[in-house]
């Protein structure tokens, strides 16, 4: 009995020294506050880059590493490069980049990988570029999803017109998408107009009116960001026209309009993940956490993984949920201050809520 007593005493303290090292050992997600990611975007006034933001500092405060949020406020290509320039030359553990232009953004971008910073891309794309990986919602079934709205919303039958914004990829993409899709699984809608307005709601504004004109009878009208759709919503408002508008993207005055019924709908990305998961990837390949079966290593390679197109999924706001997509109540229950804070500055985030 002593004997068995003994030898069960001596298995506990190895099983105690054993866990007990692995409990000293430190955790490959815990960072060091030193450690600083940045977010750089065009138009940092835009709202929907409040909520990528808010998913990128929770993830590195969860890890324990802080964050930045920069850009340009104007919508200006040479204005969004020397902010991003300037943060390239600081030296921060990783860059999520939103670049405005793809093929501007190949050499930025390759002299951070080069120099060793992991660079990311979101919600638009620089695809010729060396970044690892890429995240946004899939703009093609963005635009699908907008033109299945639509074409259902006027049963199944009549003219619609979108606006574009030539020259920004993902927008080019979800217009396109929108056009495939009604070609081909919706034969009696047809697309009769388009108007660039480059995201400027006093543009969409004067393009619908112009268009409505030129085709009285359109009955939809889709738009790739949310500007344009305010501006497109106002016009059918003044002349009293019942036009399904329905953009991607959403901002307070959207979903205002949006639950007042003076606008149909919007396509929302799940934007709290897209910035989640960029900042998760981004730490991953700072730190090397992945040692994938493709011999990175020996062909010299800075990271083992390649993310080509990670998608953080969308919604289909309308009047029935659009309650639920205010910024700022998001913001106020969670007692946070949006892009003005940093990871650090953060109350402790909680792993569940």
């Amino acid at each position: 009995m002593r004997k068995s007593i003994l030898l069960v005493l001596v298995a506990l303290f190895a099983l105690a020294t054993v866990f007990g090292g692995f409990a000293q050992q430190k955790s490959v997600f815990a960072g060091s506050p030193k450690e600083v990611y940045y977010m750089v975007c065009f138009v940092t006034g835009v709202e929907y880059w409040v909520g990528v933001y808010e998913g990128f500092k929770l993830a590195a405060a969860q890890l324990g590493v802080d964050t930045v949020y920069t850009g340009t406020p104007e919508y200006d290509l040479n204005k969004e490069l020397a902010v991003y320039n300037q943060v390239v030359a600081k030296n921060p553990a990783g860059i999520l980049a939103c670049p405005m232009v793809p093929d501007a953004f190949v050499d930025p971008i390759n002299n951070a990988i080069d120099k060793g910073i992991p660079v990311m891309t979101f919600a638009t794309d620089s695809p010729q570029s060396k970044r690892f990986a890429f995240i946004t919602s899939d703009n093609v079934k963005e635009g699908y999803a907008a033109a299945d709205a639509i074409c259902q919303a006027i049963g199944g039958k009549g003219e619609v017109a979108a606006t574009e914004n030539p020259g920004q990829l993902n927008h080019e993409i979800r217009i396109r998408s929108f056009k495939e899709r009604i070609e081909k699984n919706w034969p009696n809608v047809k697309v009769v107009a388009t108007a660039a307005t480059n995201q400027d709601m006093n543009k969409a504004f004067n393009a619908t009116r112009t268009m409505l004109q030129a085709h009285p009878n359109i009955r939809g009208i889709f738009t790739p960001e949310a500007s344009s759709g305010l501006g497109c919503a106002q016009a059918a408002l003044e002349i009293s026209r019942d036009i399904k508008v329905i953009c991607s993207d959403i901002n307070e005055s959207v979903l205002d309009m949006i639950q007042k019924g003076d606008m149909f709908g919007a396509i929302q990305p799940n934007v709290v993940m897209q910035g989640y998961m960029s900042m998760m990837f981004l730490y991953m390949a700072k730190h090397q956490l992945l040692d994938p079966m493709n011999g990175w290593k020996e062909q010299g390679k800075p990271w083992g993984f390649f993310l080509p197109f990670v998608d953080n999924g969308l919604d289909v706001v309308n009047k029935d949920n659009a309650k639920y997509f205010y910024t700022k109540n998001y913001l106020k229950a969670r007692n946070l201050k949006g892009v003005e804070e940093s990871a650090q500055k953060m109350k402790r985030p909680s792993l569940t809520f």
